[in-house]
């Protein structure tokens, strides 16, 4: 009885060792993979001079609008489409919000209701065969640049995507882990383009499954 008490208790410690190693693995490499994802967080604009059929602005954060106007204002596209408006916004009122936007470009401007980043991209994907566009110009905040691309990219294989970031002064990307609100901010980012990231995996998959 000693004997097998012996080898039950030390193929339990073996157990508990080899999940406590795998959880430390694992966190290893969620950390090492959060300071690869700063790294891909962009600190300026790559490419300002490449003309694009659209310019698509992603709502949700302060300077995007204005942006996405003054290019449009400076003829950069044909047309310019805001993803994730609120429902009942108009595009005069839009344009009304922009400051120091010509008050013309009303009629090259369309709205959408998309409530999070995977739907901007499904209805930005459906605007653009609507109209018949192949390029864009992608407006939103650096860090959330990453997981917009890998969104967008996923909904329009085809099309050229442009990132145009914009950077909200709270967002400090210079020691952001010494910023607080940065810091949760740019966790809570990475988990989410994780989540997109294993969504998109997972997907070929479940669809096999689904298949009679």
């Amino acid at each position: 009885m000693a004997v097998r008490g012996y080898r039950r208790g030390r193929r339990l410690r073996r157990m508990i060792f080899g999940f406590a190693l795998a959880l430390v693995l694992a966190a290893v490499a969620w950390a090492a993979g959060l300071f690869w994802f700063v790294g891909t967080i962009p600190d300026r604009v790559a490419d300002r001079a490449t003309r694009t059929d659209a310019i698509v602005v992603l709502t949700g954060g302060s300077g995007r609008l204005r942006t996405g106007l003054l290019l449009l204002s400076q003829n950069r596209a044909e047309k310019l489409f805001v993803s994730g408006v609120y429902r009942g916004v108009d595009v005069k009122t839009l344009l009304a919000l922009a400051e120091e936007v010509p008050g013309d470009l009303a009629s090259r401007v369309g709205i959408g209701e998309a409530t999070n980043t995977t739907g901007n991209a499904a209805e930005t994907a459906a605007w653009m065969a609507k109209e018949g566009f192949h390029s864009l110009r992608l407006v939103t905040a650096s860090y959330h640049m990453p997981r917009s691309l890998l969104e967008f990219r996923r909904a329009l294989p085809d099309a050229v995507v442009i990132p145009h970031p914009v950077f909200p002064e709270h967002v400090k990307l210079k020691r952001w882990w010494a910023w607080p609100g940065t810091a949760a901010l740019i966790v809570s980012e990475y988990d989410k383009y994780l989540a997109a990231r294993a969504r998109h995996l997972a997907a070929p998959l479940l669809e096999g499954v689904s298949r009679p």
